[in-house]
Order: C-alpha cells, then sequence, then structure tokens
C-alpha cells in the first residue's frame, strides 16, 4: 500500500544550544520537501486515531507491511518514572535492524533523520501521523515542550527496541546506505 497524503512538515535542523524540544528552525526557514523525505525511505499517512483499533485503512497498512505485533507506549512524567532518561536516551543518534513504525495517537513530537550529506532534517508528529523510518537510517527523538506523545508501536516480528549506535558497518545500514542515500545523493548533483 503506498504512503497516502501526510500533512508531515520538515526542515532543515538548525543546531543550536536552545533545548532540543524546541523547533529548531533557521530564520527564514528551509523547508524540506516531504518528497526528499519520502526519497530518503521514509513512509508517513495521515490516518483517523480516534477508532485506530477498528480504522480500514490502518488494518490494511498493517496487513500489507506484516505487523503482527503492537504496543501502546505513553512518555510523560506521570507515566514514566525514568522520564528524563528515556526521553535523553531517544535523543541519542542509533538506528535499528528492523524498521521503525510508529502512529502518534495523542501528543506531539519530533524526529531528527540524517540527510544524504549528513545534515540533520527535522519533521514534526501529532496525533494521527504514521512515520515508518527504514532500517538503517541514523535518527533519533524528542518529545516537544508538551513533553507528552501516545503511539501505537508497529512490529513484524516480537517487539525489539535494540538501539544501534552510529556504526557503518552493520548490515542494515549498509542496505539502507546502497537503497536510499546513495540514490539521493546523485539526484543532489
Amino acid at each position: 500500500m503506498e504512503a497516502s497524503k501526510s500533512e508531515i512538515q520538515a526542515w532543515e535542523y538548525n543546531s543550536t544550544d536552545e533545548n532540543e524540544k524546541l523547533a529548531h528552525k533557521y530564520h527564514p526557514n528551509r523547508a524540506i520537501p516531504l518528497s526528499h523525505v519520502h526519497g530518503l525511505g521514509i513512509l508517513t499517512w495521515k490516518l483517523d486515531v480516534d477508532n485506530w483499533e477498528s480504522d480500514t485503512e490502518l488494518k490494511n497498512i498493517r496487513s500489507d507491511r506484516g505487523y503482527k505485533y503492537s504496543e501502546v507506549i505513553t512518555v510523560s512524567r506521570e507515566a514514566m518514572v525514568d522520564f528524563d532518561a528515556r526521553v535523553k536516551g531517544f535523543f541519542k543518534e542509533h538506528m535499528h535492524s528492523q524498521e521503525e513504525s510508529r502512529l502518534i495517537l495523542d501528543g506531539s513530537g519530533y524526529w531528527d533523520i540524517r540527510d544524504y550529506d549528513d545534515k540533520w532534517i527535522r519533521f514534526y508528529v501529532q496525533k494521527g501521523d504514521l512515520v515508518v523510518l527504514p532500517p538503517g537510517m541514523y535518527h533519533r527523538f524528542t518529545l516537544d515542550t508538551n513533553d507528552y506523545i501516545k503511539a501505537l508501536l508497529l512490529f513484524t516480528e516480537n517487539p525489539v527496541r535494540t538501539q544501534h549506535q552510529r556504526s557503518d558497518d552493520s548490515a542494515a545500514r549498509k542496505l539502507y546506505v546502497e537503497k536510499y542515500l546513495l540514490q539521493q545523493r546523485v539526484k543532489a548533483q
């Protein structure tokens, strides 16, 4: 199933000493087209999450992508004893050997992904956004200043959330570079 229209906005990340939970936009903003984000291997959908358990489009996506397992996670000060440490851990650059699929049920936050030239691209996610990051993609995540997000995590196999530190030696990373980054680099020239 093709990724459907999404309202996600992306921009070049402005590295400053400001709180990572702020937008980090340049002034003027350096917007990144969603087509470029998709070209890096990310899939996005906008879904009705008020009825996510019975939503036909989500059921079709789960079937098409082979998602057999799921869990709901709430990231907030009230829901997590080790909130600050967990949020700090999400913001450390990492990758996964499996795709990372998250449907935002409530709340909001920012994903930062590495572009082909190793610059950060930031995009904002909020209620209704389903985002799939490919295996081997360097990324990090942070909440926005609301300090709250509730998400449905989707998995093809038993839930595994192992974060791998930056390394170009992993099989997932090599495949990602070959499949996406080299193509984006050629398009940019």
